[in-house]
C-alpha cells in the first residue's frame, strides 16, 4: 500500500541538505535592538546557538540606536544629527560606550543560556568621520579595518564574537561607528555566505513600497526575493531625503525602515555577499525556517544564480516523480517511471530554487508543426510563486522557437488554468495522425490549444 503524502518531509531533507551546505560557513546577524526587548528574543538567541553548535561560525553585530537614545536622554544629552547620522559629542561618547557594550552582554547572557561562549572585543579599528560638509561628526567614526585574524581564532575555538557600535582609533580613541557599516565591513572582510538583518516586525511587503510589478510576492504581500538590479529599481521608486525623514516630516516611518534595510542589504550585496536576509526577529523560528527551506519566511537579496527554468539531469528524476505523485493520486497526471521519463529526457525542464526542483513540465514535439505540453507540476508549498504558470511561458517560448506553430495541452481537471493562459478547446480531429492514434479514450481527456503566430508567452 503506498504511504500518503507527507509535505513534512520535504522540510525536513531541506533542512537536513543546508545543515550541511552551511557547516563551517560564516554568517553575520545584525540585529536591531528592539528585537531584544521581545519575548522572541530567548529563543532567537536559542536558534542562533543552534547554528554555532551544529557548526556555522557566527557573528554579531548588535543594534542599539534606540538604548542609546535612552542612555543619553536619562542624562540631559539631545543628540544633533547630519542628515540621518549621529554627531557623538565629548560628552555623548562614555555613555554611547557604556550603552553599546551593555547591549551586547545581553546577547552573551542569552547565549550562555544555551552553553556557547560568545566574545565582546575590541575587532573594528576606527577613524573619525571628520569634517562633512561644514559639520564636525566629532566622535562619530567609519571602519577602518578588521581584525579578522583575531575574530577566525575565536570563531576556529567555537565561540560566537559580539562586535558592539565601538570602534578605536591607533591611539585608542573610541568612535560611535554605525552598527550596519560594522556589519557590512565584517561580512566582507570574514567572507560571510549570509548576512542576516534581523529586525521587530514584518518589513518589506507590497503594501508598504511601491514596487515593480515582476516583483516576487507571497500571497500576503511578503517580498520574497530580489537581486541587486530589482533592489535598486524599488530603491529608485520610493526616493526620500534624508533630512525630512530624520525630522519625520514627510515620509511614512514603515517605509523609510523598509527602505533603510534594502540599502543595507545592496551594500552587502555590493560588498560580495552572496546572500542577505531580512526577518522578524520577533517571530519564533523565523531564523530556522529562512535558513532551513527554500520558501522562506523573510525577503532575501541575492547575487548569485538562485532560482532558474533548465534542463534535467539524471539526478533530477527521483525528485520529478515525487513532485509528481500528489496529481497522480488526484487523476490529474498519468503515472510515469523514471524509464519514461529518461527516454524523453531532453523533452523535460525543472524549475529550480537554491538547487532543488520544485517543478517540472514537458515539451513533446509531436510532428506537423504542433507541440504537447505534458507532465506539469509543481511544489504545492510554492503555489504563490506561480511556477507552474512561469513553465508553461518557458515551454511555449522554447516551442516558438523550435518553430511549433501550435501547443497542445490535454487535461481532465485543469481546464479552466489553462483558458485563462490563451488555450482554447479544440477537437481530436485536429491532432496530428501518431497523436491520434495513441489517444486515450478510457481517459477522454479535453484538448486545448494555443496557436502561436508570433504572440509572446503570458501576452493577452
Amino acid at each position: 500500500m503506498k504511504e500518503a503524502f507527507n509535505p513534512a518531509i520535504n522540510v525536513i531533507r531541506e533542512a537536513f541538505a543546508y545543515q550541511n551546505r552551511f557547516a563551517g560557513s560564516t554568517m553575520i546577524f545584525k540585529i536591531d535592538f528592539p528585537v531584544t526587548t521581545g519575548t522572541g528574543f530567548s529563543y532567537l538567541m536559542k536558534d542562533i546557538a543552534l547554528l554555532v553548535n551544529s557548526g556555522i561560525r557566527v557573528v554579531i553585530v548588535p543594534g542599539c540606536k534606540e538604548w542609546i537614545d535612552t542612555v543619553l536622554l536619562k542624562h540631559n544629552i539631545v543628540s544633533e544629527y547630519s542628515g540621518a547620522e549621529r554627531i557623538t559629542s565629548d560628552n555623548a561618547i562614555p555613555l554611547v560606550e557604556m550603552a553599546a557594550f551593555h547591549v551586547a552582554t545581553r546577547y552573551m547572557t542569552g547565549l550562555s543560556a544555551s552553553r556557547v561562549d560568545a566574545v565582546i572585543g575590541n575587532f573594528v579599528r576606527a577613524r573619525g568621520r571628520g569634517v562633512i560638509d561644514g559639520v564636525d561628526m566629532k566622535y562619530t567614526g567609519t571602519v577602518d579595518k578588521i581584525f579578522v585574524s583575531s575574530m577566525r581564532r575565536i570563531l576556529d575555538s567555537g565561540m560566537a564574537p559580539i562586535l558592539p557600535c565601538i570602534g578605536w582609533s591607533p591611539s585608542g580613541k573610541p568612535y560611535n561607528v554605525p552598527s550596519d557599516e560594522i556589519a557590512v565591513s565584517a561580512a566582507s572582510a570574514l567572507a560571510a555566505v549570509k548576512l542576516f538583518i534581523v529586525t521587530a516586525g514584518d518589513f518589506l511587503k507590497k503594501e508598504q513600497l511601491i514596487i515593480p510589478a515582476h516583483t516576487r510576492t507571497t500571497a500576503d504581500g511578503r517580498i520574497l526575493r530580489l537581486n541587486p538590479r530589482e533592489a535598486d529599481e524599488i530603491l529608485m521608486l520610493n526616493k526620500y531625503d534624508d533630512q525630512e525623514t530624520a525630522a519625520g516630516e514627510r515620509a511614512d516611518k514603515d517605509r523609510k525602515k523598509c527602505l533603510d534595510m534594502l540599502r543595507l542589504a545592496l551594500s552587502a550585496s555590493t560588498a560580495g555577499v552572496e546572500r542577505v536576509h531580512i526577518i522578524n526577529g520577533c517571530e519564533e523560528g523565523a531564523l530556522l525556517n529562512e535558513l532551513f527551506t527554500n520558501l522562506g519566511v523573510g525577503t532575501m537579496l541575492y547575487a548569485d544564480e538562485y532560482e532558474a527554468i533548465r534542463g534535467i539531469r539524471n539526478s533530477d528524476v527521483p525528485d520529478i516523480l515525487h513532485i509528481m505523485e500528489p496529481l497522480v493520486c488526484q487523476d490529474i497526471l498519468i503515472r510515469r517511471s523514471a524509464e519514461d521519463i529518461q527516454k524523453k529526457k531532453d523533452d523535460y525542464v525543472v524549475y529550480v530554487i537554491d538547487g532543488s526542483v520544485h517543478a517540472c513540465g514537458a515539451l513533446h514535439d509531436l510532428g506537423d508543426g504542433q507541440a504537447e505540453l505534458a507532465a506539469l507540476a509543481a511544489d504545492k508549498a510554492y503555489s504563490s510563486m506561480n511556477m507552474g504558470r512561469r513553465i508553461v511561458y518557458y515551454l511555449i517560448e522554447k516551442a516558438r522557437g523550435l518553430g511549433m506553430r501550435r501547443v497542445l495541452v490535454f487535461t481532465t481537471k485543469t481546464q479552466d488554468w489553462f483558458e485563462l493562459l490563451g488555450f482554447r478547446e479544440t477537437s481530436i480531429d485536429t491532432l496530428p495522425q501518431q497523436r491520434r492514434e495513441s489517444y486515450n479514450y478510457k481517459r477522454m481527456s479535453k484538448i486545448f490549444a494555443l496557436d502561436l503566430f508570433g504572440k509572446p508567452a503570458g501576452g493577452s
